[in-house]
């Protein structure tokens, strides 16, 4: 708890300098959280080029309403549901078909498992994950690769804290579902 007060703490920081002039501060501010507003943007659109277009314009919508953010809540949670509205804007409006999904590296440690191993796993989980809804994709996402709360996925993706717990509780099943069966499948082409 101690390092999100220190993240928190950071990011008011950063925010108060754009704010007093300091705009280059903004940069350092981009660079914390790029990489995760590219990962739920392409969660919802699962292409990265669009991803990496929608992580962009968010940051710039964010920069224009830096003024208007509320201080005490977390910063991080404001910008990502701002990528995800975007992202979702951007996929309503233009109908975008998902790909394969690429943003799992770097979530499996190093341990007594191969890379081979590492890589077979990575591939079953991205399959898996291709298969559930976006919005499911999403909660999972940032409920286990991203470590938030219950209650920061209901603000990001603007929906009621019960309904984020049992979204996250079928979402599970699903992909345990689809674990199984690519699982199987696999067996059979051995």
């Amino acid at each position: 708890m101690r390092q999100r007060a220190v993240k928190q703490d950071e990011d008011s920081y950063l925010i108060d300098k754009v704010l007093h002039g300091e705009k280059h501060f903004y940069n350092q501010i981009i660079e914390k959280h790029k990489a995760y507003a590219f990962t739920i943007a392409l969660n919802v659109l699962g292409n990265r080029e669009d991803a990496e277009e929608v992580a962009h314009d968010s940051f710039i919508k964010a920069y224009k309403a830096l003024g208007k953010f509320n201080k005490e809540a977390k910063f991080s949670t404001w910008l990502y549901r701002i990528v995800f509205n975007t992202a979702v804007s951007i996929k309503r409006k233009n109908k975008i078909y998902t790909e394969e999904l690429d943003y799992a590296s770097g979530v499996y440690s190093d341990d007594q498992s191969s890379n081979m191993e590492n890589m077979d796993k990575k591939k079953f989980i991205n399959a898996a994950l291709l298969n559930l809804p976006e919005l499911d994709r999403t909660i999972l996402t940032l409920f286990y690769l991203r470590d938030h709360s219950l209650e920061e996925i209901a603000d990001i993706i603007q929906m009621n804290f019960n309904n984020v717990k049992v979204r996250l509780h079928r979402a599970r099943k699903k992909m345990a579902v689809e674990i199984q069966t690519i699982l199987k499948g696999e067996a059979l082409n051995l």
